[in-house]
């Protein structure tokens, strides 16, 4: 029997003999329920973001509102994300992924009932508990059943689902809140996650596990989840309620860091680690872990803004604002497919994340410098490469991940990156949202006082909106967003610079030929013989 083996030292899975190639029919029907859990995390997410300020005005709530209604998923995702992947670790992945679908569509028909922004950020957070399971289990299942080298030619379904969602969810959102009420967007998801839910049952078949004792780590968590979400508070509150430099953010930062530095002793003593220390001996990781964090800093801590700029700085309408993402899905769902391709015809893959780092870096600094009278071919087209640079980027730090660490801790390792790289979005929301705020209100000041007028209500403590304006106002608003906005992709390209720098560093290594399923089938079969 052919003994395959992995290390945690960058030494891919080389089996000796390569592993038969299962049918791309009998993959398709199995990654269908995968594909339709993905369609429905990720409408559930981009169908609320062309409509956020319509919903903020609506239920009264700031700028500070609008920036909570991302974070507050944002946090709950990325502090549950390593608890989901532990599981996947230890107990059925299927039911898993199903209870993350009912929690993620479940909450969002609440949020959906809401009638005041607190309690609607309270089921957003409850939301991101669900978002964090589908973005956990996702990358694990897709390992389950496709090995390293051949996962490239599917990742052009994973693009298409991803972006038919992602185009689909703001054009349908932003129609839904025009003709019937922003509500309403909230319970679209159900009749999906049901079709979701039964897909899954029918298709996705994997082998029966042995039943294992389940250790959680509740300490680690806590302390993890402490660490973190202080952390996240802090760059909310600071710059806007007490300066950067204050004993808050003294007494904020040294407790943040007291959590996380206790979370690692916890997690170096426990026998089921939440995220396993030793894995940062892993060089390959390591480097991935930096290169999310980085992406999730630079595209979601400026990206998510975007249709405040639409709206607010342009004047359209939550639908054509909702089509502004239109060029980067595409740019994505291109470079992911074509790049997928590339890695699994010739398994190299450096160049191409180093080259997709490049565009990142750029693409981000070039829509920086537009305002409100940039013709939209140019701001499109940075969308585009934008686009362009994530596509041939996200999924590919997951595999090189996957390829390098042991299968038992696969789940651990998959949702390690998709922690590092939402808990980076989730801070850069948050910092650049309180940078905007204050970008905003400045700006505002300045062009009221240059018309004579006091500052009054309009100092961007509460989201305005263009229709209910004085028409003299207007173009002061228009302004305001189209300069400060756009600072926020520009201050987004330094961080993603920090990915490509991480990326020279990576050591190229073959792509292995089994998948997760058939490794573990060996890996049993071995401890029978042994036995």
């Amino acid at each position: 029997m052919t003994s395959v083996q992995l290390t945690t030292n960058d030494s891919p899975v080389t089996p000796i003999v390569d592993a038969p190639i299962r049918p791309r029919r009998e993959v398709l029907e199995a990654l269908s329920g995968i594909l339709v859990g993905l369609f429905v995390s990720v409408l559930s997410t981009t169908i609320i973001s062309s409509s956020l300020p319509v919903i903020v005005s609506d239920l009264g709530g700031s700028q500070a509102s609008f920036t909570w209604i991302v974070t507050a998923t944002l946090l709950t995702s990325t502090i549950s994300t390593p608890i989901w992947g532990k599981l996947a670790d230890l107990v059925d992945r299927k039911r898993l992924i199903q209870i993350a679908l009912i929690i993620s569509v479940v909450s969002s028909a609440f949020a959906g009932m809401a009638n005041g922004v607190g309690i609607h950020i309270a089921f957003r957070a409850l939301q991101g508990i669900g978002a964090g399971g589908l973005m956990a289990l996702g990358p694990v299942l897709i390992a389950d059943i496709i090995s390293p080298r051949e996962r490239g030619k599917y990742m052009g379904y994973v693009g298409a689902v991803t972006g038919v969602a992602m185009v689909g969810g703001p054009v349908l959102g932003g129609f839904i809140t025009e003709h019937f009420g922003w509500r309403w967007i909230f319970y679209l998801t159900l009749p999906f996650a049901i079709v979701a839910i039964i897909t899954i049952q029918r298709t996705l078949r994997l082998p029966v596990s042995p039943r294992k004792r389940v250790r959680i780590d509740y300490v680690g968590a806590a302390l993890i989840s402490l660490g973190v979400a202080t952390l996240l508070l802090w760059v909310t509150f600071a710059g806007s309620d007490f300066a950067w430099a204050s004993w808050q953010s003294g007494v904020m930062v040294g407790g943040a860091l007291i959590a996380l530095i206790a979370a690692v002793m916890v997690e170096l003593r426990s026998p089921e680690p939440l995220l396993p220390m030793h894995l940062f001996k892993n060089r390959t990781f390591v480097i991935a872990v930096i290169a999310s964090a980085a992406i999730g800093v630079s595209l979601f801590g400026s990206s998510v803004f975007l249709s405040q700029y639409m709206q607010l700085a342009r004047g359209y309408s939550t639908m054509i604002a909702g089509l502004a993402s239109l060029p980067t899905v595409v740019g994505m769902f291109l470079a992911s497919t074509i790049s997928g391709n590339l890695i699994s015809a010739s398994g190299r893959y450096k160049r191409i994340m180093i080259a997709g780092s490049t565009i990142l870096v750029l693409a981000l600094a070039s829509f920086g410098l537009v305002d409100e009278k940039t013709p939209l071919a140019a701001i499109f087209a940075s969308l585009f490469f934008v686009g362009i640079g994530v596509g041939m980027l996200m999924q590919n730090l997951v595999l090189v991940t996957q390829n390098s660490i042991e299968i038992s801790e696969i789940g651990a390792g998959s949702s390690a990156v998709a922690f590092f790289r939402t808990m980076g979005g989730a801070m850069g929301v948050a910092a650049l949202g309180s940078v905007l705020a204050v970008r905003v209100k400045d700006e505002l000041i300045a062009g009221l006082s240059a018309i004579g007028i006091p500052a009054g209500s309009m100092s961007g403590s509460s989201m305005p909106s263009l229709s209910e304006l004085d028409p003299k106002l207007v173009p002061i608003v228009e302004h305001a967003y189209g300069v400060s906005v756009p600072e926020m992709f520009l201050i987004g390209a330094p961080v993603a610079l920090i990915a490509l720098i991480a990326l020279f560093f990576l050591r190229e290594v073959p792509l292995g030929r089994r998948s997760g399923i058939e490794l573990r089938e060996e890996q049993a079969a071995g401890q029978t013989v042994e036995a």
